[in-house]
Order: C-alpha cells, then structure tokens, then sequence
C-alpha cells in the first residue's frame, strides 16, 4: 500500500521566492531505498533533494541522505542550509530549533547547522564544512578554460592554479581574470567529460574575485558560477560546498594577517536566479580550521508523496 510521505521546498540562498538554489526536503523517508530516494530526486529534477532520516545517534538531529538526479553525494552545501531551515519550522523539531543548533548525520561526516534568526523566526542557516580543506589535483590553465568555453587568457594564475579543493565535496575551481569572462563562461560537455571525474570532482566552480571589499565587515566579494553537466545540472544557481571549498583555499592563501575573513559570493546572477551566500573563514599559520557558509531561505511548496 502507498503511504504518503510529507515534503516542502525552499529556495536557498536568497531572500525572494524564485531566487536562490531550489530545494525540495522529504520529511518523512524512513524505509525509502535508495533507488526509491533516486527516482524522487529526479522527478524533482532540482540540483539536489534531501531526505530526512532518524538519527543513528538520538543527540543527533537527524540523518540526512542528499542526493542530485542522477547520483547520491556525500556533503553539499545549499541542501543542508535549507533542510536545517525546512526543519526548524516543523512542529516535531521545535526543541532541537529553540537551541539554534542542529546536528545532522551524512556520509561526510557530522554536520553543525546554525539557525539564523530574525525577531526570533528563523530566517536561514550556517553549516560548518564537516572536513578540512583537501588540495588535490591542479589543471592546466588551458584545459580549464577549454572546459569553460574561454581562452587561456581568461584564466586568472597568479593566486592559483586551477585545482581540485574539497571540504566535503571536491570541485574544480578555477580563477577567471574579469567579470566579463564569468559572463561568458558555459559548459563544453565533450571537454568535461575528457577531463572528468579527476579526484572524484565532476564539476567545474568559476569565480571571479572583486577588487573592491564590500563595505560591510570588510568582506571579500567573489562572483561565481558552477557547471556540473555530467551530473545533469548544466548550471547551479549555488553551491554551498563549492564556496566553502573556494574560500577555504583562499583562506589559507591570504597575504594578510587576519584570522578571520568574511566572505559574500553572488551567484547565479547569469541564469537568473540571483543567490547571495555568506562565508567565514578562519585559518592558523596558514592551514583553514574551519570554513562556513550560510544564507537565507524562503518557503515556497508543501505537499505529499505517495510512494
């Protein structure tokens, strides 16, 4: 017999409905299998899709499996910042929200969310990255802006080399020398798929870094755009652990010498779904100790599965 199962989306990374990363969160996916888990995640045919899972430790708030259209992923950053904020207005989580801190349990390891809140609603969420920053392997300047659809001359080398950098989830990131050349950057499918997976990455993370600091908190401000076409998303509109990655990296790159760096990455700004995510870096002799990303979140659907 089908039960119905009870799932709301969200979009992340923005303060407007239609904005940001959209989400959709199942609540009740206790004995869903994973093939049952996949072919929701791609009916949904949003970047990601969560479900919800009790803990295998009740201090926990829960266990939370992730999954894009066409593949599970151990750690990601937009699904985690809108479940937490998803949770926090269901009645059965009300205690765990009235800390402000949930714990969810993923196949990266255990995740610290931190509710943001507004005259006491919850308005968001912060994630701490659940690993350290990973370096693995660097690209050659041409190869990258092949995959990008640019000229060597776009890509920006004298911070770095194009690499591969997780902190939970590998991406290639790579340095684009203007604004104009993000503006111009698309995927080249048959150049992905020459190049990757490499160190388990499959997508492509491509900032430009402002000159400028924003006025606020002395904040660096990077414009982003991720490519993940081998994993069905020709375009994210943000990628928490993308940015978490990029920013750890350049954390412990950083001339100066300040512990503490904040960060505001506008993405999605190209594809029309503007998303703006807030980053705080911390970093001691110049190795990252702990990287997060948060953001507001907006309710969009609630409904049922019948699965």
């Amino acid at each position: 017999m089908a039960m119905k199962r009870r799932y709301a989306t969200a979009d992340v990374f923005t303060d407007r409905m239609f904005g940001g990363n959209p989400l959709a969160v199942v609540l009740d996916a206790a004995g869903l299998s994973t093939a049952q888990m996949q072919a929701v995640a791609m009916e949904f045919n949003y970047s990601e899709t969560t479900f919800v899972l009790p803990p295998d430790d009740s201090a926990h708030t829960a266990k939370v499996r992730i999954f894009t259209p066409r593949s599970e992923v151990p750690f990601a950053g937009h699904p985690n910042v809108g479940t937490a904020f998803v949770l926090a207005r269901q009645s059965q989580f009300a205690s765990a929200a009235a800390d402000g801190i949930f714990l969810f349990e993923e196949a990266a390891g255990l995740v610290p969310m931190k509710l943001l809140r507004e005259h006491g609603v919850t308005v968001g969420a912060e994630l701490r990255a659940p690993e350290g920053l990973s370096r693995k392997s660097i690209v050659s300047r041409e190869i990258a802006a092949a995959c990008l659809s640019l000229e060597s001359a776009d890509v920006a080398m004298h911070v770095h080399a194009p690499q591969i950098v997780s902190v939970g989830l590998p991406f290639l990131v790579v340095e684009l020398g203007s604004r104009e050349a993000l503006s111009r950057s698309k995927p080249d499918m048959a150049r992905h798929a020459e190049l990757l997976p490499l160190d388990g990455a499959d997508a492509i993370f491509a900032y430009f870094r402002a000159r400028e600091e924003s006025a606020a908190d002395h904040e660096t401000v990077l414009h982003a755009r991720m490519f993940a076409p081998l994993d069905g998303i020709a375009e994210d509109p943000a990628t928490g652990s993308a940015c978490a990655a990029t920013i750890a990296l350049l954390s412990t790159l950083n001339k100066d010498d300040r512990a503490e760096l904040a960060w505001r990455i506008h993405q999605g700004v190209d594809m029309g779904r503007p998303s703006l995510l807030l980053g705080r870096t911390s970093s001691r002799d110049s190795t990252a100790i702990g990287t997060h990303i948060g953001g507001r979140c907006v309710p969009v659907l609630e409904g049922t599965l019948s699965l």
